[in-house]
């Protein structure tokens, strides 16, 4: 800026004085300089004012070309050092959306029966750069389960036609229809790709027990029977023919509410974070407000303990 500014106040000062050469330039002839050549004849050169004032306006045009010729490079080259020190900002390029939601479902064998589940959950996190990491995962979770009692025995009866099987001393199937909250969170492992991660799962809510009266068809009568009609023969094996069915006995079929509670450890084997493949093992316990008996040989029972382990499977995104 400093070189910028005293060439431009080097031009200013030719510009006026080049008004008062040109002036000088052009009247020269109308003065006598004869009296003063006499003056100067011993001289061994004399000034020819013509020729002198001629190269001193030459130089002054040369000069001004040059200082403009220097001004133009100087500029250029201010612009080049800006552009080498002017950074561009790049603009940030949107990555896809974190994921944040998972459903799966499983296949679950407990101690005392089976079950089929499906969940629903949500990564809750205040950072959402680490929702992909599963630590935190809310969970909706509803459940169908069989109840069975560890001395049920299935036995294969010949004492009909043909052959056909059936549980000797169960008198009711207990159905359960489970509907949970809980969390999922990571407690060991890492969530990258490939590797295992460890989860603790606690889930709780509503149980809704289904019970339903068990069935068989004996000799002695041509219609099924249930151990309330007739509990002597409904416990001799004599005459028992096999099993009803399935179906026999849904018509007469009660609820019973009740409440649920499961913890369990979760491990993911995911290959990739949109994958759900994991396996749980834990204990659950159920409790229901009327008695529940199964086998005749056995006492009712409000509570329902038993331990488990599950294969799950599903999707994330």
């Amino acid at each position: 800026m400093e070189l910028n500014n005293s060439v431009e106040a080097g031009i200013q000062k030719i510009f006026y004085l080049l008004p008062i050469l040109l002036v000088v330039y052009f009247v020269k002839d109308r003065f006598n300089f004869r009296g003063f050549e006499k003056n100067v004849r011993n001289l061994e050169f004399v000034i020819d004012m013509k020729t002198v004032l001629g190269n001193i306006l030459l130089f002054l045009v040369c000069f001004c070309f040059a200082v403009n010729a220097d001004g133009q490079a100087i500029s250029k080259s201010t612009d080049s050092s800006k552009k080498v020190h002017d950074f561009t900002v790049v603009p940030k390029v949107k990555g896809p959306p974190p994921i944040m939601h998972e459903m799966s479902g499983g296949f679950r064998l407990n101690s005392n029966g089976w079950g089929v589940y499906a969940d629903i959950g949500k990564v809750k996190t205040k950072d959402m750069r680490h929702s992909d990491m599963f630590h935190n995962v809310r969970l909706i979770q509803i459940e169908l389960d069989e109840k069975k009692d560890p001395k049920e025995l299935r036995i294969t009866s010949t004492s009909g036609t043909g052959i056909s099987t059936y549980i000797y001393g169960k008198i009711n199937n207990f159905y359960t229809v489970k509907l949970g909250w809980g969390f999922r969170r990571m407690i060991a492992g890492k969530p990258d790709p490939g590797s295992v991660s460890i989860h603790w799962v606690n889930c709780g809510g509503f149980a809704l027990g289904l019970l339903k009266p068990y069935y068989i068809n004996t000799t002695g009568d041509p219609n099924a029977i249930k151990f309330k009609d007739d509990e002597a023969n409904f416990l001799y094996k004599g005459n028992i023919v096999g099993g009803a069915g399935f179906t026999k006995g849904i018509s007469e079929m009660t609820f019973i509410p009740g409440c649920h509670f499961k913890s369990a450890l979760h491990f993911d084997f995911s290959a990739n974070r949109k994958n759900v493949i994991g396996v749980e093992a834990g204990f659950n316990a159920e409790y229901y407000s009327t008695a529940v008996q199964l086998m005749a040989n056995e006492k009712a029972t409000n509570y329902f303990v038993d331990l488990f382990v599950a294969a799950q499977f599903g999707r994330r995104w």
